[in-house]
């Protein structure tokens, strides 16, 4: 059989610390957007496109065309682009706010939703569309997706997400838009944005989250809520020393918390992650085993645990880990599947790999995880299933375009396509 082979396990380890690297990925414009979309980076969007009405006249035009005068006078007179205010309120279906701050997402034509803002501590939300200003006085970033922090050890929580390439936004740009509130373990109601103005009143009234059936693990824990005070008040204030990169006063006051009130699970965990970041594998690993121990149903340090597992080539750990999460919420975190399919790929468990690899491209419709094609098409090019695996080749380049292993995916491709075609190239492993 014609085998390829996606990684060593010294790769497999790589990719899970490539993961965790990997900024979040640049949303797409809207439709109709213009000056007031965000103009694509690199591998992002079509290659050599441009935003209307930049540059100078004729630019860009093939030779012997003369420009559209239509063109032209959008050029001349853009149309304006303003500040969209939205405000409004966010509630579970008992009435109550949401548990922790629920992320406010704009999708426009069935596109990548777009973060927009956050709910304060009381569900409350006020945002400007288009300007992704981040995170509103008592409210922080959700740590639904926490092995997707970016650069920022403690994932950006409290600071600015501004886009400097967002200039405003305009009523044209709102056409098949809508905006949903974002908490894993519940389904939004939905706001439609089209036809709306700019003197519109603000107001959208209230989004409704209901509760995923069948959805046992969240990423909030309920022994918050029988925190005493002092234990919630130091809880708090580790938070805003986590937000001002004060870690040394941070890890205090997470002691405190959970000194306090052992069951503290959300403060274990802020601790493990604490450690974690300042390469404290054991004691990060003791703080998550005690958040578990508090919450069994709390996902993100089984997450957690899964990617320092992962870091020593324990794949037997990352399988149950990555199983456990599986099971707690089978719908939010395609990350779960993505690393259980490389765990089972080490384990040459290949129809489980596959099978976590398959579920975790269903589920990334942001596609944060090009990783999972690339496992995937592995497994299917091992049982001879040149046209699954080609696809699912070409469509890992797609979203992950700059990767450092480019050349070696191009060639992987050519061999693929010469077998379809009836060619005598012999796939040979990669080194």
């Amino acid at each position: 059989m014609n085998r390829f082979r996606l990684f060593t396990v010294a790769g497999l380890a790589a990719a899970m610390m490539w993961a965790q690297e990997q900024p979040a990925p640049a949303p797409e414009a809207g439709p109709g957007a213009g000056a007031g979309g965000t103009t694509p980076s690199p591998g992002v969007g079509a290659p050599g496109t441009s935003t209307p009405g930049t540059g100078y006249p004729g630019q860009g035009r093939q030779p012997g065309t003369f420009p559209d005068p239509t063109q032209q006078q959008q050029q001349r007179f853009p149309e304006m682009q303003r500040g969209v205010f939205l405000s409004g309120k966010v509630v579970t279906d008992d009435g109550t706010p949401p548990p922790e701050p629920a992320t406010i997402e704009r999708i426009c034509g069935g596109g990548n939703a777009r973060p927009e803002g956050y709910t304060d501590s009381k569900g409350r939300f006020s945002i400007e569309l288009g300007r992704n200003m981040g995170v509103m006085q008592d409210a922080s970033v959700s740590t639904a997706d926490p092995m997707n922090r970016g650069n920022d050890p403690f994932g950006g929580r409290g600071g600015s997400m501004t886009n400097p390439g967002m200039s405003g936004i305009s009523e044209r740009d709102l056409m098949g838009c809508e905006i949903r509130a974002s908490l894993p373990g519940y389904v939004s109601s939905i706001v439609n944005l089209s036809g709306r103005r700019f003197m519109d009143n603000p107001d959208v009234g209230t989004i409704i989250l209901k509760r995923i059936a069948g959805v046992e693990g969240l990423t909030f824990s309920m022994t918050s809520a029988m925190a005493p005070k002092d234990a919630k008040k130091a809880y708090e204030k580790g938070r805003e020393q986590v937000r001002k990169k004060k870690v040394a006063e941070a890890q205090k006051e997470m002691e405190k918390a959970t000194t306090l009130y052992p069951k503290y699970a959300v403060a274990w965990y802020e601790l493990g992650m604490i450690h974690q970041q300042a390469g404290r594998k054991e004691e990060a690993r003791k703080a998550y085993e005690e958040s578990l121990k508090a919450d069994a149903k709390y996902i993100n340090p089984y997450l957690q645990m899964a990617l320092l597992w992962a870091g020593e080539s324990n794949w037997k750990e990352v399988d149950t880990a990555t199983d456990r999460v599986i099971q707690l919420n089978p719908v939010n975190f395609p990350q779960a599947y993505f690393f259980n399919a490389v765990a089972n790929f080490n384990l040459q468990n290949f129809d489980e790999a596959e099978k976590s690899a398959q579920e975790a491209v269903k589920l990334d419709e942001q596609h944060r995880w090009p990783k999972s094609q690339h496992i995937l098409a592995v497994l299917q090019a091992n049982k001879g299933q040149h046209q699954q695996a080609l696809e699912n080749m070409r469509g890992y380049l797609k979203f992950n375009p700059n990767g450092s292993d480019r050349s070696v995916i191009e060639k992987d491709i050519a061999k693929l396509e010469e077998m379809l075609k009836g060619g005598t190239a012999q796939a040979q492993p990669n080194p």
